[in-house]
C-alpha cells in the first residue's frame, strides 16, 4: 500500500487520514502470532466500541495488512472495504448514540512503519527482533484501531513467537506459556491507553527486577536487555529508583503498577516512550548527564503523556515541555545545576534561534522540534517563578490527580492553574503559548541570568530548592 489518502482529513490535522470521531474504542484484545525471521504477522483483534453519534458505518485504521474476516457482534459485517491506511465497516443495522458493539477482525501480512507528515512510525524490524514506536501515527502498522490520542482504551495483548525471544508489551505480564518451540506472552493494560502508546518489543533479552523504590509506592521496576549488556545497563539505570522517588514526591503517585525499560541491541536515534515502559538503544548506555536527563525524561512521561494524554496533537507541549522540565528538576534533585540555571541557558539559546514557532499550535512539521520541548519547559519555569514553588507543585499534583488516565488540553491546564492560584494567568500563558516572539524570563535579566527575584516567589515544597537556586 502507498501513503495515506490526502483527501481524508481524519480526526486530527496533524495526522491526516487517521482516527474516527464517530466511535470510541473501549477495549482491545489482540492475539498475535509472529515469526521474526520472515516478519510475518497473523492477528485477531477484538474491539469493543461505542457509537458517539447515530451511525451505520465506522472507520478503523490499518496499514499494510490485509483483513480476511470481519464480524460485528458475532455476525459478518454488512460490508467492509480497505483502502490505504483505512478499514471502513458497514453495520447491518443503524446504531444509536451510546450503543456498544464488538468487532472481531482477522488480518495478517508483513508489518512495516506507517508514513506520515513527520516521518515513519510503528512496527519496525531490528537486526534480531522487533521494536514498535508508534508516536504519533504508527499504531495501524500492527493492529486495527481508532488512531487518535483522545480515544483511550484498555488492552489485552497476547503474542506467540519463537521461544528464543522475550516479548514485552504494555501492562502486567499475566501469562507465559511455552508449547514446543514457541511461547505465548500475555499482557494486560487495565489503565486506559492511547493507541500510539501501545507497543510490543521482541528480542533475545534477559530481565532484571529492581527492588521497589523506597518512596515510590512499591512500584516494581524491570530492566530488560541483551545479556551481553548487563553491566552497562545496570550502571545506566542505577538511579531510576531515586528518580521515581523524586517524581512521586513532586508530581504525585506513579500512575501504573510497574515500570519497565527495554534496551535494544541496535542503536536508536532517540529513546522512546510507551505506557508503562520506555525503550533505549544500546548507544544510550553511557554515564553522564546527557544520558541521565533522557532516563528522567522518559520516566516522567508516565505522568505527562501516558496517564494524562493530549486530546489533540497541537497540545504536544503538555507532554514534551513537562518531560523536559522534569529533566531540570531531576538535575537539581540529584545535585546538579538547578532548574533556574537550565532555564537561563535554554532561554539564551532559544533567543538566538528564529522566532517562528507557535507553542500552542506548532504544526505537524514542528511538533517534535526541540524548541517545543525547551519553550514548553520555559513556560512551566516562568509559571513557577510567577506563582511560587508551593502553588506550582500543588498545581502539578492536582493536574496529575484530577485528570488521571484522561485526555487533556492546554485550556484544561490554564483553567486549573487559575483555579489553584486564584490569580489571572492568561497574560502569562498567552505570551508563552500564543505569541511567536520569546518572552522575557520572569526573575531574569536581559541575558536570561537569574537576578534573584524568584527567591521571593513563595515558600518551597519540602526538598525542592527554590527556582533561583
Amino acid at each position: 500500500m502507498s501513503g495515506l489518502l490526502s483527501h481524508d482529513p481524519g480526526a486530527d490535522p496533524y495526522v491526516p487520514g487517521h482516527g474516527d470521531l464517530s466511535v470510541d474504542v473501549l477495549s482491545y484484545d489482540l492475539s498475535l502470532d509472529y515469526t521474526v525471521e520472515t516478519n510475518a504477522l497473523a492477528g485477531t483483534a477484538t474491539l469493543r466500541l461505542v457509537a458517539r453519534v447515530p451511525l451505520s458505518r465506522f472507520t478503523l485504521d490499518l496499514y499494510g495488512l490485509r483483513v480476511t474476516r470481519l464480524t460485528v457482534d458475532g455476525a459478518p459485517a454488512a460490508k467492509y472495504s480497505q483502502r490505504p491506511g483505512r478499514l471502513v465497516v458497514k453495520t447491518r443495522t443503524p446504531l444509536a448514540a451510546g450503543q456498544e458493539l464488538t468487532a472481531q477482525i482477522t488480518y495478517g501480512g508483513s508489518p512495516r512503519p506507517v508514513p506520515g507528515l513527520d516521518g515513519e512510525a510503528g512496527w519496525e524490524e531490528l537486526a534480531d527482533g522487533v521494536i514498535v514506536a508508534s508516536q504519533p501515527h504508527g499504531a495501524p502498522s500492527w493492529f486495527p484501531c481508532n488512531d487518535r490520542p483522545s480515544s483511550k482504551a484498555t488492552y489485552r495483548v497476547s503474542v506467540t513467537t519463537s521461544s528464543q525471544y522475550r516479548v514485552v508489551a504494555n501492562g502486567l505480564l499475566t501469562g507465559s506459556r511455552r508449547r514446543a518451540s514457541t511461547t505465548t506472552w500475555t499482557y494486560e493494560q487495565t489503565e486506559p491507553m492511547a493507541t500510539y502508546l501501545a507497543t510490543v518489543q521482541i528480542g533475545r533479552y534477559v530481565e532484571r527486577v529492581a527492588e521497589p523504590a523506597p518512596s515510590g509506592g512499591g512500584v516494581r521496576m524491570r530492566l530488560v536487555f541483551p545479556p551481553e549488556l548487563t553491566a552497562q545497563a545496570a550502571a545506566t539505570f542505577a538511579r531510576q529508583g531515586e528518580m521515581l522517588d523524586a517524581f512521586t514526591r513532586l508530581f504525585g503517585p506513579y500512575p501504573f503498577p510497574e515500570y519497565a525499560v527495554v534496551v535494544t541491541e541496535d542503536a536508536l536515534e532517540i529513546p522512546l516512550e510507551a505506557q508503562g515502559l520506555s525503550i533505549f538503544g544500546a548507544n544510550f548506555l553511557a554515564p553522564g548527564w546527557q544520558t541521565q536527563r533522557l532516563v528522567a525524561h522518559e520516566l516522567s512521561h508516565q505522568w505527562f503523556g501516558n496517564s494524562l494524554t493530549v486530546a489533540h496533537w497541537r497540545d504536544i507541549w503538555l507532554h514534551e515541555g513537562f518531560a523536559c522540565y522534569a529533566e531540570w528538576l531531576w538535575s537539581q534533585e540529584s545535585g546538579g545545576p538547578a532548574a533556574a540555571r537550565h532555564a537561563a541557558e535554554q532561554w539564551a539559546r532559544l533567543a538566538a534561534l528564529p522566532q517562528d514557532l507557535l507553542l500552542s499550535d506548532p504544526g505537524p512539521a514542528e511538533m517534535f522540534d526541540d524548541r517545543v520541548y525547551k519553550r514548553g519547559a520555559l513556560t512551566l519555569h516562568a509559571l513557577r517563578v510567577t506563582i511560587g514553588d508551593e502553588a506550582f507543585f500543588r498545581l502539578l499534583r492536582e493536574w496529575v490527580a484530577r485528570f488521571a488516565y484522561r485526555s487533556v488540553t492546554t485550556e484544561d491546564f490554564v483553567s486549573l492553574a487559575e483555579e489553584v492560584t486564584g490569580a489571572s494567568l492568561r497574560e502569562l500563558f498567552t505570551a508563552w503559548l500564543d505569541v511567536r516572539a520569546l518572552p522575557a524570563l520572569p526573575g531574569a535579566g536581559e541575558t536570561g541570568e537569574s537576578d534573584g527575584a524568584a527567591g521571593t516567589a513563595g515558600t518551597t515544597t519540602p526538598s525542592v530548592p527554590p527556582a533561583t537556586l
